[in-house]
């Protein structure tokens, strides 16, 4: 894919922008801080290493390359390149926080236990009130006309993009919107586009909790109704933004459907069957880790999106 025309530069983490430095002097190193909180039986040499991360980040200094043994290492290697030598507070912004959650997982020794250190902070937006009384809209709307149904449910979707665990001021009205929210609304078109396409339908998931759940509905409603033969769920290779979602985090979803009532539970039911047949993919990447924006898709993505709807 070719790069739009005349995109403009890229936003760097220096003085020339006040909230992307920020975000690197101060936003980041809360964050390690946080996870060493809600990790605290992490072991002393995790600890040791996010605390050297924290302070390699807040003292401005080089950006380090990851180290080896890793899966990801050529990859990473490939990207880091044009990038060598730059400072945390002195580089492309979406390189270096992205290029800090891969730091991150390396600190916590991620490849080898697995283990997400953003789990309490996603088990607390899934037991949050707000996420079940969304769903349960969601769930209850009144199932007329597919082109309504699907609106609404587009509808849902839309905001739930809006949560996102990373940034605190989206918590405060992540789960309310009112229709004048909108500054531009092309549902329909969208409804339009998926009633007369004949390919399967992707979705590219960000946030886990409330957005993972909106986009579960409306995925049960287009295989329920047999609008897709089949749909696919990008998700990303390991955790990363505090609250994006991976592969456990759709089956942990699942299981906590089945615990909130008979109608969360057969939206689970039929979503696991969903996956059984293959109707239903879970399909993670690298690249939805990577520091490459949409016109650098790799061609094993753009092969997998060539017959989408």
């Amino acid at each position: 894919m070719q790069p739009p025309a005349n995109h403009p530069p890229m936003i760097r983490t220096d003085e020339s922008n006040a909230f992307a430095q920020d975000t690197m002097r101060r936003r980041v190193p809360n964050i390690i801080r946080e996870v060493q909180a809600l990790n605290p039986d992490y072991s002393s040499s995790i600890h040791a290493a996010l605390s050297r991360l924290s302070a390699e980040i807040e003292a401005n200094e080089p950006m380090r390359m990851i180290d080896v043994p890793a899966p990801d290492y050529d990859d990473w290697a490939a990207a880091y390149a044009p990038h060598a030598g730059e400072t945390w507070q002195g580089a492309e912004w979406f390189f270096a926080e992205v290029f800090f959650y891969r730091h991150l997982m390396q600190a916590i020794r991620w490849w080898e236990t697995g283990r997400d250190p953003f789990a309490q902070k996603k088990r607390d937006e899934i037991e949050s009130a707000a996420l079940w009384d969304t769903l349960d809209l969601a769930l209850n709307i009144e199932r007329g006309p597919l082109e309504s149904s699907l609106i609404a449910l587009l509808d849902f979707a839309l905001w739930g993009n809006r949560i996102d665990l990373s940034f605190a001021a989206s918590l405060s009205r992540g789960g309310t919107w009112e229709d004048d929210d909108l500054i531009s609304d092309d549902r329909a078109r969208a409804v339009e586009h998926l009633l007369t396409g004949s390919g399967p339908v992707h979705i590219v998931a960000d946030n886990f909790g409330t957005e993972l759940a909106m986009d579960l509905v409306l995925l049960d409603e287009l295989l329920t109704r047999d609008v897709v033969p089949q749909a696919t769920i990008h998700v990303k290779l390991h955790p990363t933004f505090v609250s994006d979602t991976t592969v456990p985090d759709v089956y942990t979803f699942l299981h906590v459907l089945d615990e909130h009532g008979a109608r969360p539970a057969a939206l689970a039911s039929r979503l696991r069957t969903a996956l059984e047949v293959g109707r239903l993919r879970l399909a993670p990447d690298w690249f939805w880790n990577s520091p490459y924006l949409l016109w650098q898709i790799p061609p094993r993505l753009q092969r997998t999106f060539e017959d989408a709807r």
